[in-house]
């Protein structure tokens, strides 16, 4: 039976001083001043008519995500604005952990000290490199410089934890470039860090103009080594390209990989509810274009789908199979409703090939995804289809 997991909450702001080549994401660039203010209110409208489309009055809300696009575009005031109408619906714990994402540039920077008064009690700083030749290649607009500024101003602007986004796998990047890069971001003693190989996606400007990316011995050699030195800075590695000093676990996107409900709300934004009356699991999607997605005479939702019984046992293990933890037959049966008997058999096959592990903990099975499967794990993904 479906019960109710942890309920989040996505924002997305969706508007980038510039689009950089390899963003897939709905982002578009900045060519006049920001409607904040006509933006805080669409978002609050979308907000309300989910809590009624969902009836999510009596639910608490677990976390907040602010994305994009570049959030800290946006003052402190309409952050402050947007969170104080968002947490007036929602009973909450008093310390919910909000993550505003920000741009390294000196001017977004210095506003880290609005955004934690405004409410903000994580940052996560895009950084990518501090090497001046890969940050032009990727079109970002800071140099190395303003990012580490950015990270002393979140260490010194109350926030209680903030996250250093990084790229490795960067065109011709060598090993010793992409653990210069890592060492850099560990000296700046962020809480947390984010550190992802550079993939090319469609629709992007490197899709039509790919650059030269090292070779996959190079990529293996980069991610064993930096590993390492992570482990060795302190930090433990919970999820494929996630980071953290104990205790300092992104609580937002551990829901989204245990396979928690988040809402999602502003332009593209994407949504997944559980109803329990119902016994269903909703996604949704937002309008994506700011344009449409202002239109006060048009709907914020763009579709609503159901997320049938026989999707569920691969939607669970997509996200499942990104952390380094384990998880029983309770998690999979409470969040997807089903028995342990559709999804056992596939687990002893990926099990047999070196895949996946189990343990009996007290009587309670656990499975979890080896090294082999990480490594692996579009595989291993292959095998829940």
């Amino acid at each position: 039976m479906l019960k109710a997991p942890p309920l989040s909450l996505y924002i997305h702001i969706p508007w980038c001083v510039e689009k950089c080549p390899y963003c897939d994401f709905n982002s578009h660039a900045l060519k006049n001043t920001i409607p904040e203010q006509a933006y805080v209110e669409a978002l609050i409208e979308d907000l309300d008519a989910d809590i009624q489309r969902f009836n999510l009055t009596d639910r608490p809300l677990h976390s907040i995500f602010i994305g994009g696009g570049t959030p800290s575009l946006f003052s402190p005031e309409a952050i402050e604005s947007l969170l104080t109408q968002v947490l007036a619906r929602f009973t909450h714990k008093a310390d919910i952990e909000i993550t505003l994402e920000a741009n390294p540039g000196t001017v977004e920077a210095d506003k880290f000290v609005g955004f934690f008064n405004a409410g903000v009690s994580r940052l996560s700083i895009g950084v990518q490199s501090f090497a001046s030749d890969k940050l032009i290649k990727l079109g970002r607009i800071h140099d190395s410089n303003q990012a580490k500024k950015a990270a002393d101003l979140a260490t010194k602007c109350g926030v209680s934890s903030f996250n250093l986004d990084l790229m490795h796998g960067l065109p011709n990047q060598s090993i010793d470039n992409a653990l210069d890069d890592l060492k850099t971001a560990i000296s700046l003693n962020p809480t947390h860090i984010s550190w992802y190989q550079l993939t090319i996606e469609p629709n992007t400007a490197f899709h039509s103009k790919p650059p030269t990316l090292p070779q996959d011995d190079i990529l293996w050699e980069i991610q064993d080594q930096g590993v390492k030195l992570l482990t060795e800075a302190g930090y433990i590695q919970y999820e494929i390209s996630a980071y953290a000093k104990k205790g300092y676990q992104c609580q937002h996107n551990l829901n989204y990989w245990q396979f928690g409900d988040y809402l999602g709300i502003g332009c593209g934004a994407h949504g997944k509810v559980t109803d329990t009356l119902a016994q269903k699991i909703y996604r949704t999607v937002k309008v994506k274009h700011p344009k449409g997605y202002l239109d006060q005479h048009r709907e914020h939702l763009d579709h609503l789908t159901e997320v049938d019984k026989s999707e569920r046992p691969f939607e669970f293990m997509m996200n499942q199979l990104r952390l380094h933890t384990s998880f029983n037959v309770t998690d999979y049966q409470n969040t997807t409703g089903l028995g342990i008997e559709t999804i056992e058999p596939t687990l002893l096959i990926a099990q047999q090939k070196g895949l996946m592990e189990s343990s009996n903990h007290n009587g309670i099975v656990l499975w979890q995804v080896t090294k082999n499967g990480q490594r692996f794990l579009n595989d291993l993904l292959e095998l829940f289809l």
